[in-house]
């Protein structure tokens, strides 16, 4: 009876044994090699895993930087600190990048005055959006419901008075606020390109003022001062054109609904 049990058990251990010392010989002698620089690589990134390098996430970038040799200096959260580290790690030169930061164009008018209908649902710009385009009644402008701070792993993102706003002191141009605005209104731009037109409405300047006293009128005074021709007015809304503007601020003078503005507004957090 006692060698009907231990037979079996010690045929099991055997086998075992043999299994183990076989798994060992085989992670030793069909290793792939790994390129020690990746591990450094990895942990010098942020790790948010962003996409904004272009890649799907921070585990990928190291990869390619290591095994496709891609430029070290694509991750725009980690900034010029981390493109230098990436380039000593791979013994490349390093080219900096221009520090980004998200831009919500809408300044917004405040109050239960301005809403088109009285929205009861989800706490959300995206599900407000699809009643009706959402309860402002600017079919244009910020929804107020904080789908882009609730994104923002930072907290660069507060809502002043019911209209989403970016700290760039804080922002490090992630870029995931960019995509959960259903109205489009945020936008990545370099942080030495601070003037920009804070809104998005594309109605006639009569249709405009009647929803938002804060919204472009395609007045084209801005148009007419700038020095290097970087604003155009193209379906009733002015555009600056970050690469000719030279930040000179003489739009911002002419402008009579004071809807151009030096960089964000600055909230107290």
């Amino acid at each position: 009876m006692l060698n009907a049990i231990l037979v079996p058990v010690l045929i099991l251990t055997g086998v075992g044994v043999a299994a183990g010392v076989m798994l060992s010989l085989a992670s030793k002698f069909m290793a792939i090699p790994v390129d020690a620089r990746l591990e450094e690589v990895r942990e010098a990134l942020p790790g948010i895993n962003c996409g904004a390098c272009g890649y799907a996430g921070c585990d990928q970038y190291a990869k390619a930087i290591v095994e496709e040799g891609a430029s070290t200096s694509r991750c725009i959260p980690g900034g010029d600190n981390t493109s230098k580290l990436l380039s000593e790690l791979m013994g490349t030169t390093d080219g900096g990048i221009d520090e980004m930061v998200a831009y919500v164009a809408c300044k917004g008018v405040p109050g239960e005055d301005k809403k088109k209908l009285d929205y009861k649902g989800i706490d959300s710009c995206y599900a407000s959006s699809l009643l009706y385009g959402g309860d402002s009644s600017c079919s244009y402008g910020c929804l107020g419901y904080g789908d882009c701070a609730k994104s923002c792993p930072f907290g660069a993102i507060d809502l002043v008075n019911g209209i989403a706003v970016v700290r760039p002191e804080v922002c490090t141009g992630c870029s995931l606020c960019v995509t959960t605005c259903p109205k489009a209104l945020i936008s990545m731009y370099p942080l030495n390109k601070p003037i920009h037109v804070e809104c998005r409405n594309k109605d006639k300047g009569a249709k405009t003022r009647k929803v938002c006293a804060n919204g472009c009128i395609a007045c084209k005074k801005c148009a007419n001062v700038c020095p290097t021709d970087a604003i155009t007015v193209e379906e009733n809304l002015a555009f600056i054109d970050v690469e000719k503007c030279i930040t000179c601020g003489k739009c911002i003078e002419v402008c009579p609904v004071n809807v151009i503005e030096r960089f964000h507004p600055t909230c107290e957090a």
